[in-house]
């Protein structure tokens, strides 16, 4: 059954392209409600594909082409489906701070091994440092021989408001990085936050004598259980807003978006993938990390990221897959979410490329001293960015401020933003994903054996277990 419906899928997806192609070049002339009617057609055997796969790989893969086909053909009925992207998002939020917390005080508490703790944190943090500090120096390179901002004319009126940034300080930047309530940070999301609370929390509960602690540390680590099964519950959610997300982009954006700004957003995507060319490849081989099987392993968390521009909403699952993959839960539930503030390699890149851009847009000389000024600067910043769709916005405008230079350039990136978040927020997830198992083969914890059979659980059915 599923091989006949592969091969009718194959041809309806053919017939649809063969059209398009055709018709776009003049070759044929066909009616909008031929070609319509085709590329439906094709979309509707897929979607019959992805519920008798069952399968959420090939669920979400499909999602995002209804969604793109949505948001192009009712680009109204696109933007207004904007609710089931939020609602996919707000449950995904539900799950961070409960699971952040029961996985780091389990791995802590529950190992007793706080020396561990200790060597994860100055191996995370240098590893951290260097990965970034190569993603800002790729950035200036690449703004440096690209150009995008080279005869930019700004436009008479530019209508769209800015972020208000609030000038921070280094000792603001350390200061914000501790919780005074952790009620509040829950709330207000701040991931790096919890991870404070939680690893002092979990050091405190190790040093409780084993009778007391054991109780605790085992309602702890059910908790964990409850909320990777949470996190499945709402992964089941995902297709549809993922799809809804994509929908809203290309409906409120349009398919030739990409028109615009085209040369910025070129400059970005080559950019970001010659960083995980000469950056994440490498390592990984130094590690000896099976590059291909691990993409498999990251496709799933990766593919949310990029379609909803959030880290956030891909945490849980990239937490779960990577455990999968052969990374130690204490080693993933430590790593992760610190790298969530400390080791945004697609952030960061765009930040050192979109600040040249403001530059070469206003006019304004930045010598070779100052640029190197601005990675420190940067290098700084970029720690606090939180994993929320653009708010990476608010520390280019920071940037920017420190250096005088006018703010109106970065009114134009706002138009292409969405496209240039799906892609720094892809980064972001693949560079946290490969901490983790870098860091768990510096501590000779990494299981080989799982992580070379991880192609192998990546085809579980995991629509069908809940």
């Amino acid at each position: 059954m599923k091989s006949k419906i592969t091969i009718i899928n194959i041809v309806l997806v053919t017939i649809a392209a063969i059209a398009t192609v055709l018709n776009a070049y003049d070759i044929i002339s066909l009616s909008d409600t031929v070609l319509l009617s085709l590329r439906w057609a094709a979309l509707a055997g897929l979607i019959i594909f992805a519920i008798l796969k069952r399968n959420l790989t090939t669920s979400i893969l499909i999602s995002m082409l209804v969604g793109t086909e949505i948001g192009y053909d009712f680009p109204k009925m696109g933007t207004e489906l904007h609710f089931l992207r939020q609602i996919f998002l707000q449950m995904i939020k539900t799950v961070i701070a409960p699971l952040l917390f029961a996985t780091l005080v389990t791995g802590i508490a529950g190992h007793s091994d706080l020396k561990q703790v200790g060597r994860m944190g100055w191996k995370s943090l240098l590893y951290f440092e260097v990965v970034t500090t190569f993603a800002l120096l790729i950035g200036l390179f690449f703004a440096n021989w690209f150009k995008p901002g080279v005869g930019i004319i700004p436009p008479e009126s530019l209508n769209a408001t800015l972020p208000k940034v609030a000038e921070q300080t280094w000792q603001d930047i350390v200061l914000h990085s501790f919780p005074e309530n952790i009620a509040k940070s829950i709330y207000h999301g701040e991931v790096l936050q919890i991870v404070v609370f939680s690893v002092l929390f979990g050091i405190s509960l190790a040093l409780l004598p084993a009778a007391k602690k054991e109780k605790f540390v085992h309602g702890v680590e059910l908790l964990a259980e409850v909320m990777f099964k949470f996190t499945k519950i709402i992964m089941l959610f995902a297709p549809i807003g993922v799809g809804a997300a994509i929908a809203e982009t290309v409906g409120h954006m349009g398919i030739d978006v990409l028109r615009n700004l085209a040369l910025l957003l070129a400059t970005l995507y080559c950019a970001l993938i010659v960083f995980i060319l000469i950056v994440f490849v490498p390592i990984a081989l130094i590690a000896r990390i099976p590059v291909i099987k691990f993409a498999k392993a990251i496709f799933e968390p990766v593919s949310i990221a990029f379609a909803t521009t959030s880290s956030e909403s891909a945490l849980p699952k990239a937490m779960e897959k990577m455990e999968k993959f052969g990374v130690p839960r204490q080693i993933v539930s430590f790593v992760m979410p610190t790298g969530y503030s400390f080791n945004l390699d697609g952030s960061t890149l765009y930040l050192a490329l979109a600040t040249v851009f403001v530059a070469q847009a206003t006019g304004t000389e930045m010598s070779i001293g100052q640029q190197l000024t601005m990675v420190l600067l940067l290098m700084l910043t970029s720690k606090g960015v939180a994993g929320i769709p653009r708010a990476t916005l608010v520390i280019l405008l920071g940037a920017i401020a420190n250096f005088g230079m006018p703010e109106w350039p970065v009114l134009l990136i706002m138009g292409i933003d969405e496209l240039m978040d799906m892609a720094r927020t892809s980064v972001n997830v693949t560079g946290n994903c490969l901490a983790t198992a870098v860091i768990a083969r510096w501590e000779g914890e990494l299981d080989d054996q799982k992580m070379h059979n991880s192609d192998l659980v990546q085809e579980e059915p995991v629509i069908r277990e809940v």
